[in-house]
């Protein structure tokens, strides 16, 4: 007795197995300000701002240290 199926298998139940094969990954647009990859549409989690408008204070949350050294690489890209 072989590998023979019981049943066949219909084109749906085929292609659903197969779906993991098609996914392609999220298309990133790059953040004007800080030249970081974002999300089309969303707000930079890395600068905050968002067409070119500050949305949130991503700075007042950070230490000084941590503050130091996140306007050292935002700087660059933006002037």
């Amino acid at each position: 007795m072989g590998g023979v199926p019981k049943q066949r298998k219909t084109k749906s139940r085929q292609a659903n197995r197969r779906m993991h094969l098609f996914i392609k990954g999220a298309a990133l647009t790059k953040c004007p300000k800080c030249a970081k990859p974002v999300l089309p549409h969303t707000v930079c989690q890395n600068c905050g701002y968002y067409k070119g408008t500050l949305i949130i204070d991503v700075m007042k949350k950070l230490t000084k240290k941590e503050r130091k050294q996140k306007e050292k690489e935002i700087k660059p890209h933006g002037e």
